[in-house]
């Protein structure tokens, strides 16, 4: 991790304690923020943690649900972070939706996080990113059943789109998301579908790849996002998720764009 990084959580940790007028801490605010980005960065149990550095189990876990919560705060709205594009002169953002891994629960309320394409629990998750693969905005995490398209339209995906005037280039995940009268009107660009029916012309297959070539830094920015190794298999309550991926979203740009 980055010197820049582990000063701004401490920053972040020095503001919040002096806000609640907290006297002290066992451990200073930089070594607070060492010791979390460890646990996001590395996924390091908190019990080995513990033992390293004399502090107890429930605390270390009290300091990491403080600062994922301080971290997402800073996370951005979409209709923010689109007009933000708009404004340096972007004209497309790229989505995507992705799987994050779970821990396999007992009982029938996990069964939504089961991914039938996957084939493994999870949470799903869409994200927002420029042209150059840059994370912009991540959605609530929701049980792994959910499809692309579903969770698009219950963000509100193309209205925030025509908006911030601008467009985005997805995959055949988000077919039918935009469905304008007008074809010159379509946001959202999905490429062609063939079908046991009807195959795609020469032209199609050559405007798909020309699409997928468009698409690709939306995996670099998956990419980033992953690399904190917390999301390998979350073993959080699934109602955190969504505070820890956009804490993460906030460190993926902190470290990406130092």
């Amino acid at each position: 991790m980055s010197t820049s990084t582990v000063i701004h959580l401490a920053d972040l940790l020095r503001t919040r304690l002096k806000a609640i007028r907290s006297p002290f801490r066992s451990l200073p605010p930089g070594r607070i923020a060492v010791l979390v980005l460890a646990m996001l960065r590395h996924d390091q149990r908190l019990l080995d943690l513990a033992g390293g550095n004399n502090v107890a189990e429930s605390t270390l876990r009290r300091w990491r649900d403080e600062m994922i919560g301080l971290l997402a705060a800073k996370a951005e709205r979409l209709d923010r972070a689109l007009r933000k594009i708009a404004r340096r002169g972007g004209e497309v953002v790229l989505i995507d939706g992705t799987l994050i891994p779970t821990v396999r629960r007992t009982g029938k309320d996990d069964r939504p996080n089961y991914s039938g394409k996957h084939h493994r629990h999870g949470l799903h998750s869409l994200a927002l990113t420029d042209e150059k693969g840059r994370l912009i905005w991540i959605s609530s995490g929701r049980p792994g059943r959910t499809h692309d398209a579903t969770a698009a339209r219950r963000d509100k995906i193309v209205e925030h789109l025509k908006a911030a005037g601008l467009g985005a280039l997805a995959d055949l995940g988000f077919l039918g998301v935009d469905k304008p009268d007008d074809p010159d009107e379509l946001v959202i660009v999905t490429g062609f579908k063939a079908t046991r029916a009807r195959k795609l012309s020469p032209g199609q297959k050559q405007a798909n790849h020309v699409l997928a070539a468009a698409r690709a830094p939306v995996e670099h920015g998956f990419a980033n996002l992953k690399s904190w190794r917390i999301l390998s298999k979350l073993r959080t309550d699934p109602a955190r998720a969504t505070a820890l991926l956009r804490a993460l979203l906030v460190l993926t740009d902190l470290e990406v764009n130092r």
